[in-house]
């Protein structure tokens, strides 16, 4: 291993062939720095090394002795190699088993003395230890086997998150070896006041602990100093974000109360106080001359597109442009129709593109959609002839200029994948692609999320956002009844929707999301590739489950009902038309994947029945029932289950026990954790600092330390490790 550093490339390592070059690759390793920041997923105990003779049934034990026999001998029933072996110490003797290991005839041999650790198991002839870790060790003797010279037992063992054909025993002898040469060569990229504060481990005691660590609880100093340091990354991120976004110049967009009054007269309902106190946020900052970077939060149903209109009314009425971008396009044309619905009073040129559909509509031909082509629609963008422009991503393609931009709206802006999720971490990226011919002021940017965020994640990848909350629904909504549905109940569940069908109301079926087995996120470097590829295997894999639900369904279950289908396979087009008949009730049951979950707007629909409810999240699960419960009659959401496992039953429970958003995305980021919960797996972030951010105690200390620093030094121009690992950091996040 001469001449390796911590950027060596694993193919430059001596004793890591091709083949196990590939394996590491697979888990993401591609240096030897790599190699030292995958960190195992769990421990095993083997430091209580006892006496032969002290060994008890069914106890998982760590024993030394010295082998006086070790041969291979085949089974004839499973035609299975067993490797028999007995050890002996000055207390006793007992026998061992290694199960489908023949070649340990050649490494371990009659004479050697070992440290086993494994289960004593009883068979036909006496108990024996099953299966056991094992280890050459120089002599018989527990005290002069420190642990600094054991590997693989007697001692605090890690296991790691491995692949086919590597495994942690193999995982340990390299970072051994290599952290015995290397581990002084780590740089601590943490400042030493930092570490001191905050009762850090330095990152040599660290590196050691957390892969071989003395105690469990140093292993715990360990995990907890990487977690601090990656956190401390991520607030410095966020913070570094909000400070330039703090520099930079927006146009101030003067309040109109006379104006925002005429619009809320014009509503058929009244604003709750949630939406009243959320528009005033959001009315004042648009008055600043710093740009606008809020987050508006409210549950399934409680009218954030209601307060997001009159922020961009009163934009618009200022003389400048809105861009209002949805996810979807069935989203993006929901939103196209409801804001030529809510303006058709107010004299405003609304435009819609999406990629696929471009149409306007014009305030000299008042209220009519007219068709128009893509080259003309963009001209009259880039010549502030469109007051709002509404669409999809393609609202940031090159091609698109506005003349006078003004406020940028993004809806549902977690489900627009990493890339263009980046501007959570640095917004202006986002509001400065908007705006590319105004080269002085950026635009004020309001975020909206159906997806309450719990604190931690708040403090952390949103906190450079302003958040306003509407915590509360309009008036009038019944309490939806939610149930879980076994095996046992479905009959029972189907009878009770035929019911409902013959009352006129509408049903919602959703299949489960599956996931696609052949495809997993491997390295940094293909993982746009890769996740492309998986959500193409997964999503096919949707349409196939929502077709064989939909055939079950209308000629087995229900087939005197009227059924339709929806997968995100169908053009624009199909998706339109067939919600367009099932809202005008031209369908008793749409069959659906998760494509209703956002923005699905049937009154009429009361019925919301998830099939394999177990393989969503809460947060998931509660945007689903939101799609029902929308008028005055009395809505049920079922959630389907052949899952009997206490996590499962947990989860399910908790989302009849509560309607709160909030609440559920608490217990979501507390079961699930927040990885599955914000896609920050898509970051490359190691689940460790995932698990972190559960500990709201951590997050804050991290963003105070994170604060303290750039308050001392904004351009970390005396931490130069500091500011390279941010740079790195930075780069990653954004894939860009």
């Amino acid at each position: 291993m001469a001449n390796i550093n911590l950027s060596t490339p694993i193919q430059q390592i001596s004793g890591i062939g091709v083949i196990f070059q590939k394996k590491l690759k697979k888990l993401g390793i591609q240096t030897v720095r790599d190699v030292f920041y995958h960190f195992p997923h769990r421990y095993e105990d083997f430091s209580n090394i006892i006496s032969i003779s002290k060994v008890k049934l069914n106890k998982t034990v760590c024993v030394q002795g010295k082998i006086l026999e070790i041969k291979n001998k085949r089974t004839w029933k499973k035609k299975m190699f067993l490797t028999q072996s007995i050890i002996q110490d000055n207390t006793g003797a007992i026998k061992v088993i290694w199960f489908r290991q023949p070649y340990l005839v050649r490494a371990l041999k009659k004479g050697d003395n070992v440290c086993l650790a494994g289960k004593i198991v009883l068979g036909d002839d006496g108990a024996y230890i099953s299966n056991p870790a094992y280890e050459k060790i120089s002599i018989l003797d527990a005290r002069q086997n420190s642990i600094s010279n054991l590997t693989h037992t007697g001692r605090i063992v890690s296991v790691y998150p491995e692949t086919e054909g590597l495994s942690s025993r193999w995982l340990r002898y390299v970072i051994k070896s290599l952290l015995v040469k290397l581990s002084r060569d780590i740089q601590d990229i943490l400042p030493l006041k930092i570490i001191q504060e905050n009762n850090l481990l330095s990152i040599q005691q660290a590196v050691w602990q957390i892969h071989f660590p003395n105690s469990i609880a140093l292993a715990k100093k360990a995990q907890e100093r990487f977690s601090f340091e990656k956190l401390f990354l991520i607030e410095l991120a966020v913070l570094t974000a909000r400070m330039q976004l703090d520099k930079e110049k927006a146009a101030p967009i003067l309040m109109d109360i006379d104006l925002v009054k005429k619009f809320v007269k014009s509503l058929s309902f009244k604003l709750t106080d949630s939406q009243r106190k959320s528009a005033w946020q959001i009315l004042k900052d648009l008055e600043k001359t710093k740009p606008m970077n809020r987050l508006l939060e409210g549950d399934v149903g409680s009218g954030k597109t209601i307060v997001a209109l009159i922020a961009a009314l009163t934009t618009i009425k200022a003389g400048y442009q809105v861009a209002l971008m949805a996810p979807t396009e069935i989203l993006a044309k929901q939103h196209f129709q409801e804001v030529a619905n809510r303006f058709r009073d107010f004299n405003i040129n609304i435009g819609f593109l999406t990629g696929k559909q471009d149409k306007f509509i014009s305030k000299k031909i008042k209220g009519e959609t007219i068709e128009i082509s893509k080259e003309k629609l963009l001209e009259k963008t880039k010549k502030s002839e469109i007051d709002i422009l509404i669409g999809t991503h393609s609202l940031i393609q090159d091609q698109v200029k506005f003349g006078n931009l003004g406020l940028v709206i993004l809806d549902e802006q977690h489900r627009f994948g990493v890339k263009q999720r980046a501007n959570l971490v640095q917004p202006d990226k986002t509001q400065k692609q908007f705006n590319k011919l105004n080269k002085k002021n950026i635009p004020h940017l309001l975020s909206m999320t159906a997806t309450p965020i719990p604190r931690t994640l708040a403090l952390t990848i949103y906190g450079d956002l302003d958040l306003s909350l509407i915590k509360q629904l309009p008036k009038g909504r019944k309490k939806i009844i939610t149930k879980i549905v076994t095996p046992l109940d479905r009959q029972n569940t189907y009878n009770f929707i035929r019911k409902q069908a013959k009352k006129k109301r509408q049903i919602f079926v959703i299949c489960p999301k599956i996931e696609a087995q052949n495809s997993k996120l491997k390295t940094q470097n293909n993982i746009s590739k890769e996740k492309k590829e998986k959500d193409i295997i997964s999503s096919w894999a949707d349409v196939k489950a929502v077709k064989e639900e939909y055939e079950k369904l209308s000629k087995q279950v229900f087939p005197e009902l009227r059924l339709a289908m929806l997968h995100g396979k169908m053009t624009p087009k199909e998706k339109e038309k067939i919600m367009k008949d099932f809202k005008n009730q031209k369908f008793d049951i749409l069959v659906s994947t998760s494509v209703i979950e956002v923005g699905i707007d049937v009154p009429n629909a009361t019925v919301m029945f998830i099939e394999g409810a177990e393989r969503f999240g809460l947060a998931q699960l509660h945007q689903f029932r939101g799609r029902v419960g929308r008028s005055k009659y009395q809505s049920f959401c079922f959630l389907s289950t052949d899952s009997f496992s206490s996590k499962t039953n947990k989860r399910l429970k908790a989302l009849i026990s509560s309607a709160d958003g909030f609440s559920l995305a608490e217990k979501d980021l507390e079961i699930r954790g927040p990885g599955d919960f914000s896609g920050m797996r898509q970051w490359g972030i190691p689940d460790l600092t995932m698990n972190s951010l559960k500990d709201i105690f951590l997050v804050e200390k991290t963003r105070a330390a994170a604060q303290k620093i750039l308050n001392q030094d904004p351009k970390l121009k005396t931490y130069p490790l500091l500011k390279k690992s941010l740079q790195k950091f930075q780069e990653r996040i954004h894939l860009e």
